[in-house]
């Protein structure tokens, strides 16, 4: 029984962990990345289609993203959804293409976007604490139960913080190396 809680714990913390790069890879950090356009959607014949799925999205070098619509009538359609979805890059639609040219980040962005980093960094810590706390309270309750000794409880317990340790740090490692992307570009 603890060793399932501790599973589906450790499961959980991995998901939280892997939901955290996901997000920061949408972040903008002066250097094309496709995963700023992830999420933005048009209308594709009565469907929201994903972007990637109407156009050929590439990074021609390393501050220019380029989007060739497969239909040429998807011009418009596609340079409307990315000027709503406010990433803070201006499309130049010249007919056949759109460009989306990324701005170097000044300073003071710079320190905006890492603050926010940090902001949403404490944010998945404070997911993975209050994980903690309810495999915590699935252990005690167990023993109160009587289905697992008090020495499983303690164990179980200590593995949890440990699985917790493990994680943060992991979190802190990711936004890390986020920041230092950020700062160093």
């Amino acid at each position: 029984m603890v060793n399932e809680y501790l599973e589906e714990l450790k499961d959980s913390m991995d998901e939280v962990t892997s939901n955290l790069k996901k997000d920061l890879a949408k972040v903008r950090t002066g250097r094309a990345n496709l995963s700023i356009l992830n999420g933005i959607t048009i209308d594709y014949y009565g469907n929201q289609t994903p972007i990637n799925q109407v156009a050929n999205v590439k990074i021609a070098d390393a501050r220019l993203i380029t989007v060739k619509p497969w239909e040429k009538a998807m011009l418009a359609p596609l340079e409307k959804a990315i000027i709503a979805a406010n990433i803070g890059i201006t499309p130049a639609n010249d007919g056949e293409i759109i460009r989306l040219p990324i701005p170097p980040l000044t300073e003071e962005r710079r320190k905006d976007i890492v603050k926010s980093i940090k902001a949403t960094g404490e944010e998945y810590k404070i997911t993975l604490r209050q994980q903690r706390r309810e495999t915590n309270d699935l252990l005690k309750e167990a023993k109160k139960e009587g289905d697992i000794s008090e020495d499983e409880m303690k164990r179980g317990l200590d593995k949890v913080q440990e699985i917790t340790d493990k994680h943060t740090d992991i979190v802190d490692k990711i936004i890390e190396k986020k920041t230092e992307e950020i700062l160093n570009f």
